[in-house]
């Protein structure tokens, strides 16, 4: 049974800052599980027994090598992609950068990375992100928060 797909599956992200007010995103490469080609606030699925702050910090680890810092909670957001199939619930952080060097640690899931500032992220992003975008733009306007 794969989770998303057969039962509903909970995956975590982050709006993650650097020192110079950029956040941080990932574009999904053609073996990602789904949104294929659009840009995420990176995170992923929670195991069973893991708490969401540290499987969030489990999988930026293991998917870009960074560490981070995880600051406050942003909003749960129900990620439902019909046309794929699919049915996930996202709690989102925002989280600070804390050290190592942002690469790309499994190709095919992912494409490309990049530091954006708040205000200039690129559109095509996932059903998740976008939400979350507008959530993070609705508290807190273009401003990054103090890391």
């Amino acid at each position: 049974m794969r989770r998303g797909v057969d039962f509903i599956g909970v995956g975590v992200g982050a709006l993650i800052f650097n020192s110079n007010g950029e956040v941080f995103l990932s574009k999904r490469g053609p073996r990602a599980k789904n949104e294929r080609g659009k840009w995420d606030f990176p995170g992923g699925g929670v195991e069973f027994g893991e708490t969401l702050e540290d499987a969030l910090k489990r999988e930026i680890r293991e998917e870009f090598g960074i560490e981070i810092e995880i600051m406050d909670f942003l909003e749960v957001c129900n990620h439902i992609l019909p046309e794929e199939k699919q049915h996930w619930i996202s709690p989102t952080f925002i989280a600070r950068f804390v050290s190592g060097t942002p690469k790309i640690m499994e190709p095919g899931k992912i494409e490309d990375i990049g530091w954006f500032p708040i205000g200039s992220i690129p559109e095509n992003l996932t059903v998740s992100s976008r939400h979350n975008y507008e959530m993070y733009l609705k508290k807190f306007g273009k401003n990054p928060p103090r890391t």
